[in-house]
């Protein structure tokens, strides 16, 4: 007997283009609006629709490999600066919970979560990672510069490690910067108990400007997505949409 052939079309209605899938996404991504009020006579189709794409979207790695083509593309450009990175941590309301959650320190121990970023010394966004709003961030600064991915877009082998690293005092550890110079990096962190670095504080300003960029997109300034992976999945759109920016910006 033969077998059955396979028929050009699942029955049941056309899936919604991904492009327009993606629109809603990026919709709700800067207004911050519930997925169920998406508006529908954008041509987005529904939120749970929108919701669905992005979870596999993310599941497929979309959205890191999408940061890491923008990120080739500056490098091209020549607009990574690997002198230097900057480190430092920001922290964020989390309104349902969820994993990576905690009191907030400096919230009245509200429910919250912590951005934990480091950036080139233009501001360009390598590496983000979300926690807990109670956890230290000198326990995530090797991760942070372990988690740069590779950089191609250069002759070489892509890079993924800057030449000195930026903190101030909460990043002092004796350990830590053992372990960065065993990374062949410099680090330039302040000494609690002693004065800052002169001029320090205008070299790590642009880590700063960096998290105003990142928190201009509503939905990472308060977090409402109680899975992690898809809060993550946001933190990595808004990432690649800073360096589309700024490539963009190169090329005009």
């Amino acid at each position: 007997m033969a077998p059955a052939l396979t028929p050009e079309r699942s029955p049941g209605p056309k899936p919604v283009d991904d492009r327009l899938c993606l629109q809603g996404i990026l919709y709700v991504l800067r207004q911050d609006i519930a997925w169920q009020l998406l508006p529908l006579e954008l041509g987005f189709d529904s939120g749970q629709t929108c919701w669905r794409r992005l979870d596999r979207w993310q599941q497929a790695g979309v959205f890191e490999k999408l940061q890491r083509l923008l990120l080739a593309e500056l490098n091209a450009a020549g607009e990574l600066d690997w002198s230097r990175a900057c480190v430092d941590g920001s922290h964020i309301r989390a309104k349902k919970g969820g994993a990576a959650t905690g009191p907030s320190p400096v919230d009245r121990r509200k429910t919250g979560s912590k951005h934990h970023l480091i950036c080139d010394d233009k501001g360009t966004p390598l590496h983000v990672i979300t926690t807990a709003a109670n956890v230290n961030d000198i326990t995530q600064t090797l991760h942070l510069v372990d988690g740069i991915p590779p950089i191609a877009g250069r002759p070489s082998r892509p890079r993924r490690r800057p030449e000195a690293v930026l903190g101030d005092k909460t990043y002092d550890s004796k350990a830590v910067r053992r372990q960065l110079r065993h990374r062949r990096i410099l680090p330039v962190t302040s000494r609690k108990g002693t004065p800052n670095i002169k001029g320090l504080g205008k070299l790590r300003y642009v880590v700063e400007l960096t998290f105003a960029l990142l928190h201009q997109f509503k939905r990472l300034a308060i977090r409402w997505e109680r899975r992690l992976e898809l809060h993550d999945a946001f933190v990595s759109l808004g990432c690649s949409l800073i360096c589309w920016r700024r490539l963009k910006k190169a090329g005009s």
